[in-house]
């Protein structure tokens, strides 16, 4: 009880204040990664809220997530289509421009249904594609190794929301032989991520301290997780994995800033 009581906790003061205001423009190619990555774990939280809402999961909390969320992806996604600092990085914010669009008429045409559920798990993979090729584009323009650890603690944001995404998928159930093979992949690449983090060289001690504090709050997210096997259909364990994965997330965030604000 004290477990979710701290979760519970943490996660209405993250899902209150949403994620931490970001510049107005991108200010250089470090922001122009973080967020670049940013768009990929909000291809992969919006499709989590957008469940938690069929789900009646936190279901107030999602709603406003994914509002927040959808609203953040269209001016990230303008920030980063006019800084492309070559065509090919145009052209795929072209794309991800196109894809989103037919992503973005799924999450707000109507509300979640279980029997739209599968069409929209394979859009958000679409999305997420293009959002991916487009962070590693502005990493290679960059061509800094501050540019990977900006990528890969950015990375860790999305396996955060993917985790908990295909956790609530699997309860409808959409593919969930899929869906638990994706969690244990994304759980193993979190944790390989955390340790290159946390002894990469340019890590300062405030990353570190952030760092520990994401061990901790992954230790919640994991074990939330682990009710899989017992019987994810209860209710308290699909919100204690939304939460965890909430809290996770600003930890994670507030890593990549860190990073992103190195000196190349």
């Amino acid at each position: 009880m004290q477990r979710r009581s701290l979760i519970a906790a943490a996660g209405a003061t993250v899902l209150a204040g949403g994620l931490p205001l970001a510049h107005a423009q991108v200010v250089d190619l470090s922001d122009a990664i973080n967020k670049a990555g940013r768009l990929r774990m909000l291809s992969q939280r919006m499709g989590k809220a957008w469940l938690a809402v069929l789900l009646s999961v936190e279901k107030t909390s999602a709603q406003m997530v994914l509002d927040k969320s959808i609203a953040l992806f269209n001016r990230h996604l303008v920030e980063l289509k006019a800084y492309a600092p070559n065509p090919e990085v145009l052209v795929t914010y072209t794309k991800l421009e196109a894809a989103w669009s037919d992503y973005q008429a799924q999450l707000i045409g109507k509300a979640p249904a279980r029997d739209a559920a599968a069409a929209l798990l394979q859009q958000d993979a679409k999305v997420l594609a293009l959002a991916h090729q487009g962070t590693q584009q502005y990493e290679a323009a960059l061509a800094k190794l501050v540019g990977k650890l900006v990528n890969v603690a950015g990375r860790q944001r999305m396996l955060s929301q993917r985790m908990a995404k295909f956790y609530l998928a699997t309860t409808l159930p959409v593919d969930a032989a899929t869906a638990g093979m994706e969690i244990t992949k994304a759980r193993g690449e979190f944790v390989s991520a955390l340790g290159l983090l946390k002894t990469a060289p340019e890590a300062s001690t405030r990353i570190k301290e952030e760092l520990t504090l994401a061990e901790a709050q992954w230790v919640f997210f994991d074990t939330a997780l682990q009710n899989l096997q017992e019987g994810a259909q209860r209710p308290r364990p699909m919100a204690d994995v939304f939460l965890a994965s909430e809290n996770l997330l600003s930890v994670m965030d507030r890593v990549t800033g860190l990073y992103a604000s190195l000196k190349a």
